[in-house]
């Protein structure tokens, strides 16, 4: 395992950590982070209109889109380790 992927990794359980909800759009992008350094590039249908939670989800996911994995997995860790400072 690589250093950057131990950071992600503990990057992930400290956000489990936080003593406040983070805003929405933080939210998101902690979302599409994750899935963009851990699965790559979005796939998959497109959820409906009337799914507004997942189609926010997708659509951040797909914001990321080119981002390589190491960048994201780094601006992952750079989220949360703001987030934890308040």
């Amino acid at each position: 395992m690589s250093e950057l992927d131990a950071e992600f990794a503990q990057a992930q359980e400290d956000v489990k950590k936080l003593t406040s909800r983070p805003s929405n759009d933080d939210l998101l992008s902690l979302y599409a982070l994750f899935k963009q350094g851990s699965k790559g590039d979005v796939d998959g249908k497109k959820p409906g209109r009337f799914d507004m939670v997942n189609r926010a989800k997708y659509e951040a996911w797909e914001k990321k889109k080119g981002t390589s994995n190491d960048a994201a997995k780094q601006a992952y860790i750079d989220l949360v380790t703001k987030l934890l400072k308040g």
